[in-house]
């Protein structure tokens, strides 16, 4: 499933294509979405938002389009009417007379009104989200009462606790602060929890700006130099199931936790 900065991405991406000119046609492939279409032509999108994993396309008539990709939802941004040969369902589209932005494969699409995007049951629910939020932020939810005895495993895929936040940097975010997933909020110190907020802010807007590369940039630098994939050299752990850590040397370690896999190293995130 695409994360905080994934969708991030594609939000860019969607807005430089659709907001500067009049939308000329929107298609919505479920049936209870189809009357919107009308309501939509020949508007304006004055911007595109992301509150953690879900999307919130805003139109000049206050209505919006909010969207989540789940594990299979993919925007394509293509010139207008230009459909790509694909096997996937196209759920939505978005066209002006240069670009058509695609939705394909999503099954959480819906139109909102003002007073429907603040009472709407996901989006209300979530937490801070994780690229536009401080370490004070952070520090809120890791001190608040209803989230300070759970697992750091299990806490870092709840999106009422941060939203944006799923398994890759789950991983990445308890590595660069050097804290094993099975430790919680109360058995921390306040400099470790600090840490650990600082780490969730910096390594989510890294994968951000840097296209999904939490690794030392100046390490994967090195490392695509020498011939190295994108997917060997992007994590510190994630993903890197028996290999060195980049640190210590000592391997990998995979488990499952929440049924998700996670990935830590036993030396540089060890137990008390």
């Amino acid at each position: 499933m695409p994360e905080g900065p994934e969708i991030r991405l594609a939000a860019d991406q969607l807005e430089q294509a659709i907001k500067p000119l009049v939308v000329s046609e929107v298609f919505f492939a479920f049936d209870h979405l189809k009357p919107y279409q009308a309501a939509l032509k020949g508007r304006c999108v004055v911007a595109v938002e992301t509150h953690g994993k879900a999307m919130l396309t805003r139109f000049d008539n206050d209505l919006s389009i909010y969207s989540h990709n789940q594990l299979y939802g993919r925007w394509m941004i293509r010139k207008a009417y230009d459909f790509p040969t694909s096997k996937r369902q196209l759920r939505l589209a978005i066209h002006n007379k240069v670009a058509s932005a695609l939705l394909y494969s999503a099954s959480e699409i819906e139109v909102l009104t003002p007073e429907q995007v603040i009472g709407h049951p996901y989006l209300s629910a979530l937490g801070p989200d994780v690229l536009s939020s401080d370490a004070d932020d952070i520090l809120g939810q890791l001190w608040s009462e209803k989230h300070r005895r759970r697992r750091f495993s299990s806490l870092f895929l709840d999106q009422r606790f941060i939203a944006g936040v799923g398994n890759y940097l789950r991983s990445e975010i308890l590595f660069v602060a050097g804290l094993h997933p099975d430790l919680r909020p109360i058995d921390c110190s306040d400099g470790e929890l600090e840490r650990l907020a600082n780490a969730a802010v910096s390594v989510s807007i890294q994968s951000y700006r840097q296209h999904g590369v939490t690794n030392d940039l100046g390490r994967a630098a090195a490392l695509k130099a020498k011939g190295q994939k994108y997917r060997q050299y992007r994590h510190w752990v994630f993903g890197r199931k028996d290999q060195p850590c980049r640190l210590c040397g000592a391997g990998i370690v995979e488990d499952t936790a929440a049924s998700r896999r996670v990935y830590f190293c036993l030396r540089c995130q060890a137990l008390p």
